[in-house]
């Protein structure tokens, strides 16, 4: 056999047939194996007694299904969940820590299904769940916010404002600015995105909308903030009433003894540069966000900025020169929001111990801001695209006008208002002047024809005419807001919130005008005109609103007290009236307003005898108790 043969047989080709399987190979490794299934039933025995809902799946299966690559399932997850919570609430408190981080980590997720599920079940849980026990997960829910608020997608940062938080990243973007570049500052400006599906004044009303939430909130969370309006005016929240029930036998036996400086109504409050520490600045989170006065202003130097800009893109100078300060809804509803958060941050550096210094320095750096922007079509005015009915009640009023959509564009000039009088003081009023008699002849005129305003324009416009009335306190100026004040008190058929704070306006401004005429006799011939009209009020209203009757008894009483003599002649002519013994007031209300009734006796001129047998008439008839017969009979005794 030759070499040539011999290396053929060595590699000879096997030739394969068609249909016929490729023969193995000697040195093939047979891979095949078989298993068989180990069940242990007490392996689950502890998920057992987990609750479960109507696809048979507990909390632990549910959040596992939170991690799947398909949004169908993270849908159906959230939904169970929800679901599950809804049935079984005390499962919240065992895993509030999972359920909290899961929710929280879809908030960038790009199907929108599961991103509204994941707010829908967030606000579910917001009413589950105490403050204390979600407040230790809020730096992990903001920080999962925060990057779905600055995502690329649209989607995701428009969903992101549902659950609020950062929001100057949505609406600015940061540049530096070559004017500010020395000065190591950042500078903010508006962004544009042409492709956004809805409009940039619509976008930025969304973001401002619940930034306007969100500081809201805030103020609403410190305890001592002021209220709106009126109700700034009332008791500093560092006094404490003490009120004590005096006994007329046991007083004048001598068998009760009153403290004046213990039982005097009012804790007086110290005047310290020095404080206690609270439990929130103990863990070190009083100096953060907005309750520092050092933070606060940097966020309102980076803010106010930006809401100049979005006033100025919605104001009328841009949009239609011509119509002046007619306003369109969308533009109407941004300037809205613009201000609202503006008076929210002036209202927030109103609880920081160094006010006055704050005040300052709000007037420096943005009153000739707010003077050239926000008075120089003031005042604003709806522009009335709807038809209106043949009789309408609003018509004749422009201040009352409202659009289909419920707008109230009163509401923006009364922010407006109240915005610019809080930069203003007595020290000021000649630099000021021109700018505060605009907004002095809009309240009066507002006022004067005022019959459909409701409570909470009212309030606005209350607190913006008591500013004004401090800033210039002399009776020129000050008598005009009082006149239109009491035209709008003399109209029919007022609601009683309305009706109320009109009448703690008027004792406010008797009370501090009583300080002040003990030194300079020169009363107000309104207010002294509505002080004797009260006694006739009071025996016309009876029974049919007790609430609003207490209220005019106590400002009765007070006057009274004072010795107010308009007032005291009306109520001689009056008492009558307010002590028949049929249909008199004092026999229809009910046991302690008839107590101060009967108390008002004691500062009568004089008590005739026709007075005497009305009053005896009640005591014998019964239309008062005994206890109340007693008291009567000690005060015409001490007559």
């Amino acid at each position: 056999m030759t070499k040539k043969r011999k290396r053929q047989e060595d590699f000879q080709k096997v030739k394969l047939k068609v249909g016929k399987k490729k023969p193995k190979l000697e040195n093939a490794t047979d891979t095949t194996f078989k298993t068989k299934a180990i069940q242990i039933p007490e392996q689950l025995r502890e998920d057992g007694v987990l609750p479960t809902q109507n696809r048979k799946l507990n909390i632990k299966d549910l959040l596992s299904q939170m991690h799947h690559y398909s949004p169908g399932v993270k849908h159906n997850a959230l939904l169970g969940l929800k679901e599950l919570l809804s049935q079984y609430p005390f499962v919240i408190d065992a895993h509030l820590s999972s359920i909290i981080s899961e929710v929280a980590a879809v908030f960038t997720d790009k199907d929108s299904g599961v991103r509204g599920a994941a707010v829908h079940l967030l606000q579910f849980l917001a009413s589950k769940i105490r403050a204390e026990q979600i407040a230790p997960f809020f730096p992990l829910v903001s920080a999962h916010l925060s990057s779905a608020m600055t995502h690329i997608s649209e989607g995701i940062q428009e969903d992101s404002l549902k659950v609020l938080d950062n929001f100057v990243e949505l609406i600015s973007h940061q540049q530096l600015s070559k004017r500010l570049k020395s000065r190591d500052k950042l500078s903010w400006m508006l962004s544009v995105n042409p492709n956004r599906r809805v409009t940039s004044q619509q976008w930025r009303l969304n973001v401002l909308t619940r930034l306007k939430k969100f500081l809201q909130a805030v103020v609403d969370g410190s305890s001592d903030t002021e209220d709106e309006g009126l109700q700034e005016q009332k008791d500093n929240s560092h006094s404490v009433r003490n009120p004590i029930c005096i006994s007329w036998k046991l007083h004048a036996n001598n068998q009760q003894h009153i403290q004046l400086f213990e039982s005097g109504g009012l804790r007086p409050k110290i005047n310290s540069s020095f404080r206690l520490r609270s439990l929130t600045s103990v863990m070190d989170s009083a100096e953060k966000g907005l309750s520092s006065a050092e933070n606060l202003k940097g966020f309102i130097e980076i803010i106010i900025p930006l809401l100049i800009e979005c006033w100025i893109e919605a104001s009328p100078a841009q949009s239609a020169p011509i119509l002046g300060n007619l306003l369109e809804s969308e533009s109407q509803q941004l300037m809205q929001q613009v201000l609202s958060i503006i008076h929210l941050l002036w209202k927030l550096t109103k609880r920081h111990d160094e006010t006055y210094k704050m005040e300052l320095w709000l007037r420096m750096n943005y009153l000739v801001d707010f003077k050239h922007h926000f008075m120089r079509h003031f005042p604003y005015s709806l522009q009335d695209t709807v038809k209106h009915k043949k009789k309408d009640p609003c018509k004749s009023n422009r201040n009352c006008m409202k659009s289909s959509n419920n707008i109230d564009h009163l509401l923006l000039n009364l922010t407006l208002c109240d915005i610019m009088v809080s930069l203003a003081s007595a020290s000021t009023l000649q630099t000021d002047s021109g700018w505060l008699d605009m907004i002095r002849k809009f309240v009066t005129d507002t006022l004067q024809d005022g019959s459909k305003l409701n409570s909470k324009q009212v309030n606005r416009l209350l607190g913006v005419t008591w500013r004004l009335m401090q800033i210039q306190q002399n009776k020129v100026a000050t008598e005009p807001l009082i006149k239109a004040v009491y035209t709008l008190y003399q109209q029919r058929n007022l609601l009683f919130p309305v009706r109320t704070l009109l009448l703690k306006f008027f004792s406010r401004v008797y009370q501090k005008e009583d300080l002040r005429t003990q030194r300079i006799r020169s009363r107000s011939k309104v207010l002294s005109r509505w002080l004797a009209g009260l006694p006739q009020q009071l025996a016309l209203l009876g029974l049919r609103n007790p609430e609003l009757s207490n209220q005019l008894i106590d400002i009765i009483h007070s006057a009274a007290s004072r010795s107010n003599k308009e007032l005291l002649q009306s109520l001689q002519a009056t008492a009558a009236q307010i002590y028949d013994p049929l249909e008199g007031t004092l026999v229809l209300l009910p046991a302690e307003a008839q107590r101060r009734l009967v108390q008002l006796v004691y500062f009568l001129p004089c008590l005739p005898a026709s007075l005497l047998a009305c009053l005896s008439r009640c005591c014998i008839m019964g239309r008062m108790s005994s206890d109340l017969a007693a008291t009567l009979i000690g005060i015409l005794h001490m007559r």
